[in-house]
């Protein structure tokens, strides 16, 4: 039971820092000091999107599915969970680059918005 746990609690993180990644930037505009944190989170979903990498997280759940008795499964996190979702026919290698194009867009606006803000902002304080 501990394992299945576990591994579903990963399977949470996972989903979480996915949405973090793509949303986390609308939080900056409350709480500025998680750009400590955002900005690599962002580095590494591109990375994985951009380059083809393979998330750690995806075999540590299968290790823990495994050791719960259950069985694991090929691919990554996106493959498994969301693509059958969103797109039923599989990841391709064009997606990963629209997923990465769209975490690099909307993360793109987010910092703009918060950089023209802080800028009107110390005109206000500096005249």
């Amino acid at each position: 039971m501990f394992y299945r746990l576990a591994a579903d609690s990963v399977v949470a993180f996972h989903l979480l820092f996915i949405l973090f990644v793509l949303f986390g930037g609308v939080a900056l505009l409350r709480w500025r000091w998680l750009v400590w944190l955002h900005l690599p989170a962002v580095a590494w979903g591109m990375a994985v999107e951009f380059l083809h990498l393979y998330c750690p997280l995806t075999p540590l759940e299968n290790r823990l599915r495994q050791a719960a008795g259950e069985a694991g499964y090929a691919g990554g996190f996106i493959e498994h969970y969301l693509i059958p979702l969103i797109y039923p026919s599989g990841l391709t290698p064009q997606l990963q680059l629209l997923f990465g194009g769209v975490v690099l867009l909307l993360n793109l606006a987010v910092y703009l918005m918060l950089l023209r803000r802080t800028v009107r902002l110390r005109r206000g304080l500096a005249g």
